[in-house]
């Protein structure tokens, strides 16, 4: 995990999945020849999986993809030349995953991503992201560090020792993302969470806000522990400006609602 830049406004300061915003350049149709498993994907399930890797590697340092030629791993050494060369650039876009991958003569592996979770964050929040949660097995010969811009420290950390240091006030972790981190807890290996993950249905999350009862609630069928948590709850990590805009409408909101146009993809 990594700690995101105490000036960024969403989540500032608190440890997160990597991950962020999809960009046009992640819809390059050229992408579909450079990716291993896009053949069984759709426009918009590929470049969110683009997304996932390409942030992934901004922000952590970390992978995933092969050598076209020889269908090898890549090594320690070569990513480490490639993130000093590319990390920078296509954090700002100058350049982009598709570019990366014909200049190196890599296959992008999406099919080693396996969908995980779906959360849209509420209606009533002024800063709003629909945002796709992935699970990968990181590379054995890889070294992440964080980029040290977005995310200014990094962690290899157990899901139950992240949620123990933000329970003892040491880290600020997001609502969602403990959601993900307690249900990730579950798994007794790698191999149990990625099993779960292809097993398991995906049912997006839209948490519907009650203001009478000062809650909100997310779906059952979701999978989480909890179906219920307070306002409180979902604004822990928020900047100071988000949690003075965000307020319950005073009305009971129930069922499900649809992504309202515009609201921002992100992949983590």
């Amino acid at each position: 995990m990594v700690v995101r830049h105490h000036q960024i406004d969403f989540a500032g300061g608190a440890m997160v999945f990597p991950g962020g915003k999809i960009s046009p350049a992640d819809r390059d149709p050229a992408l579909r020849d450079l990716c291993t498993g896009a053949r069984e994907l759709d426009d918009d399930a590929l470049a969110v999986r683009v997304g996932a890797i390409r942030e992934a590697f901004e922000e952590s340092g970390l992978l995933l993809a092969r050598r076209c030629d020889t269908d090898s791993p890549l090594d320690a050494a070569e990513v480490m030349r490639m993130g000093a060369a590319y990390r920078s650039d296509l954090a700002v876009g100058r350049i982009s995953l598709a570019e990366v991958a014909v200049r190196e003569r890599l296959a992008v592996t999406v099919d080693e991503i396996f969908p995980f979770a779906h959360w849209i964050t509420p209606e009533v929040m002024p800063k709003r992201y629909d945002t796709h949660f992935f699970l990968a097995i990181a590379p054995a010969d890889q070294l992440a560090l964080h980029d040290g811009t977005e995310s200014v420290d990094s962690a290899w950390v157990a899901p139950d020792a992240a949620l123990a240091e933000a329970d003892a006030g040491r880290r600020t972790i997001i609502f969602p993302t403990r959601m993900n981190l307690a249900k990730l807890a579950r798994a007794g290996s790698v191999a149990d969470a990625v099993a779960a993950a292809t097993r398991d249905p995906i049912v997006t999350v839209l948490p519907q806000l009650d203001a009478e009862a000062g809650v909100l609630r997310i779906p059952a069928a979701a999978g989480y522990d909890v179906t219920e948590a307070t306002f409180d709850d979902l604004l822990a990590g928020a900047t100071a400006d988000i949690r003075s805009r965000a307020r319950p409408s005073g009305r009971r909101q129930d069922g499900a609602s649809a992504p309202q146009e515009g609201v921002p993809t992100r992949s983590v």
